[in-house]
């Protein structure tokens, strides 16, 4: 071998002990189980960062709760034991109301509005804001529209009156379901198969992409397509995990996980039309509700969180100008 070899050898494994020494993991956690849009999104995000950063930033993805329930993961992300999460709204709006107000009833017709409405004003300064809670905002996300499943029938709103119906422990959606005089019952995602099949609850609020491959249809006898609200996610950082990576990386983390989630956003619209038709092919009836179906309690949930979240008129009068 010749000096030049040798020489040329030494270098390369001198870069890659220092490329292995400046490579950093990571962990992020999300709620959702491998086969679901969030979990997806994520594990492209992360491989993108990856190879953008040339191994700088590593992200491990951990779904199905694995790094605990949301108000646990907010507690890592605060003392920095989790880099990054996919998180829904429930930790935030129970801290503050405004963070609730993407939640109203109606708010917008479809999967086009919210896009627009979560690139808004509103939604940005809500992102921005995110460092009350001692997180970085990375961007907006969304699952599908909100509809219900039952295990019994249901031809109207009345007959949703008592059903123990699963939801996220979150102050707005409780409000929801205590004016059409149901009783939420919130519960880990994980958990709520076997709840359903068992009696546990009557029902769910949910999406047609989760009630799909999380088969909850198996144990239904009524399918409401309501789309009665969007159901925002908040990609976030851990501010403390944040101060540890370099300006370059971070830039790098902000771009991708913005784009990435701004996307699956857009792509909802066929995700939902989808799994509806799916569904729609099953035994299990499927009803088409509207706002009016819902009676006089959204015109009730409204009139309780003008007052509780200043911003929702803001977004209000931003979703009325789509």
């Amino acid at each position: 071998m010749t000096r030049k070899t040798t020489a040329l050898l030494a270098m390369t494994a001198s870069a890659l002990v220092t490329q292995t020494a400046g490579a950093e993991e990571y962990r992020m956690g999300l709620i959702t189980p491998p086969s679901h849009q969030w979990t997806q999104v994520a594990e492209a995000a992360s491989n993108e960062i990856g190879e953008r950063t040339e191994g700088r930033v590593e992200i491990l993805i951990f779904p199905s709760g694995q790094l605990g329930s949301e108000s646990q993961m907010l507690q890592q992300l605060q003392t920095g034991a989790v880099d990054f999460a996919f998180l829904t709204l429930g930790e935030f709006a129970n801290r503050n109301p405004d963070y609730g107000i993407f939640l109203a009833p109606y708010l917008v017709d479809d999967v086009a509005g919210a896009r627009e409405i979560l690139k808004g004003d509103v939604a940005g300064r809500l992102l921005d804001g995110m460092t009350e809670f001692g997180l970085v905002g990375l961007g907006w996300g969304m699952a599908g529209m909100r509809m219900i499943v039952t295990a019994d029938p249901v031809d109207s709103v009345e007959d949703l009156a008592g059903l123990k119906i699963r939801t996220i422990p979150f102050a707005p959606e409780l409000a929801f379901w205590e004016s059409l005089g149901a009783a939420p019952t919130p519960m880990p995602l994980p958990a709520l198969y076997d709840a359903f099949a068992n009696g546990q609850v009557d029902g769910m609020q949910i999406d047609v992409e989760g009630t799909w491959n999380s088969k909850y249809y198996d144990h239904a006898g009524q399918i409401i397509i309501s789309d009665h609200m969007m159901f925002p996610m908040a990609a976030v950082a851990s501010g403390r995990s944040w101060q540890s990576i370099s300006e370059e990386d971070r830039a790098v983390i902000e771009e991708v996980f913005g784009q990435r989630v701004d996307e699956m956003v857009g792509a909802y619209a066929d995700i939902d039309a989808e799994y509806r038709e799916k569904l729609e092919g099953t035994d299990v009836p499927v009803l088409e509700a509207d706002r009016a179906w819902f009676g006089s309690a959204i015109d009730d949930w409204y009139a309780e969180w003008r007052e509780k979240a200043p911003m929702l008129e803001e977004l209000e009068a931003e979703a009325s100008g789509l």
